[in-house]
Formats: structure tokens, sequence, C-alpha cells
């Protein structure tokens, strides 16, 4: 008789244990995404979102988030080192799995295709707009005035722009579908009726963040808001 292939389990299977380091390892990478690379994601775009009420409301967020007591510490034992471990952690899951898109043709293998590519998008998105928003240009830490300026001049260049769009919609998708998969690992939907409704409310969460994302994009091109930088103190005027 000929050997009847064994079905492969659809869904999202959960983070088991006995499976050494890896499951703690796995467990580390599954949270952080949450805590605290999530609420820094979601704390991001509201902040950026401020943009929308104009340059000084714009400014004044950065002033108050650069402001912060130890916000260097803040930064790097908050948000860089959680973002270099989920993103790395998250490359050797890529690296080592495999997605099965060709031979298996299911919505699973495609999210999970998704899921990959969208994070390593967003890890060079976040790697360039660190870099050009730090430690480019005038800095921020002491001008919080010139905020708005720095933002709308690296838009008007087309590539940079562009770029501002991807990494928007795969950090927002990212995240999203990445809630999605924490709560079915972590054994929060179980049932197929919850993964559903899950799979609803976080495709809402994904389009509510591409949306506020562009919205605040959009601020950065208003002509009323073009003139700022002849507004600015002597001392913050942007540096050509």
């Amino acid at each position: 008789m000929a050997s009847v292939a064994s079905p492969v389990k659809r869904g999202v299977p959960p983070i088991r244990a006995g499976k050494g380091h890896s499951f703690l390892l796995r467990r580390l990478h599954s949270l952080s995404g949450i805590i605290p690379i999530g609420a820094f994601l979601l704390e991001h775009f509201i902040s950026n979102a401020f943009a929308t009420n104009g340059p000084k409301a714009y400014a004044d967020q950065v002033k108050f988030l650069t402001g912060l007591p130890f916000v260097l510490i803040l930064e790097t034992v908050g948000i860089y080192i959680p973002i270099l471990y989920h993103s790395f952690y998250g490359f050797y899951i890529w690296f080592r799995g495999e997605s099965n898109v060709s031979d298996y043709p299911w919505a699973g293998n495609f999210m999970y295709a998704a899921q990959r590519w969208t994070g390593g998008i967003t890890f060079l998105y976040i790697i360039w707009h660190t870099y050009t928003m730090r430690f480019t240009g005038i800095h921020l830490l002491t001008n919080s005035q010139a905020a708005f300026h720095k933002v709308q001049v690296e838009l008007q260049n087309p590539w940079a722009a562009s770029f501002y769009l991807i990494g928007i919609v795969a950090a927002s998708w990212h995240f999203s579908y990445g809630v999605f998969l924490f709560c079915a690992k972590w054994g929060i939907t179980v049932s197929q009726t919850s993964r559903k409704w899950s799979a609803r409310v976080c495709l809402v969460l994904a389009l509510t963040l591409i949306t506020i994302g562009w919205f605040t994009m959009a601020a950065f091109f208003k002509p009323a808001w073009r003139d700022t930088p002849e507004k600015l103190p002597a001392q913050e005027q942007p540096l050509d």
C-alpha cells in the first residue's frame, strides 16, 4: 500500500518547555516584542502624532521626552538592548526555520514569512532612523525646537519619504501580528473562535497604526509649517 503523508497541523503551536535554553530564549523573545518594544512603539506613534498639531506641539513633546531623567540609560536599557536581542534572536529563528510557502501555500506559512520579512525591514529602518535622527545634523537633545524642521527636511528626499512609509507599514504589521502570535503562544487565545477574533483585533490595530503614521507624515508636508526654521531662536537654528 502507498504510504499516506500525515497532514500538517494548522494553527500556531505554543511555546513548550523541555527544549533547554531555547525555551527561555523564545519566551524572552516573545515577551520582549510586547514589553518593552511594543510599548515603546505605541508611545513613539503617539508622540510623533503631536506633529499633526503643529511644530510647537511636536517640539514640546520632543523636549519632554529628551528631558526625562537618565534618558540615555532609559534608552539603552529599555529600548536599544531589547530591540537588539529581539532582532538578532528573530534572525536566528528565521535562518533556522522553514516557512514552506511553496510546499504548503497556507495562510499560516505566508504569515510566518511576512512576519520574518517585516521584522527584517523594521530592523533596518530602526537603524537608519536612529542614525539620522540622533547622530547626524542638529542635536535634538539640546535643540528640541528644531525637531520638526529636521524631520521635515529629511522627508523632502523622496527615497527617505518612501522608506518612512515602508517602515511604518512594516513596523505596524510586525507588531500587530506579533500580538496575535503572543496571545496564541502564551495560551491567552486557545480556541479557534478566540484566535479568529484576536486576528481581527490585530488587523484593526495594524491599520490604525498605519493610518496614524501616514497622517503624521502628512503633517510635515503642510505648506503653512514650512517656514518653521526662521521662527526658531538664534541658538536653535538648524545647521546647513
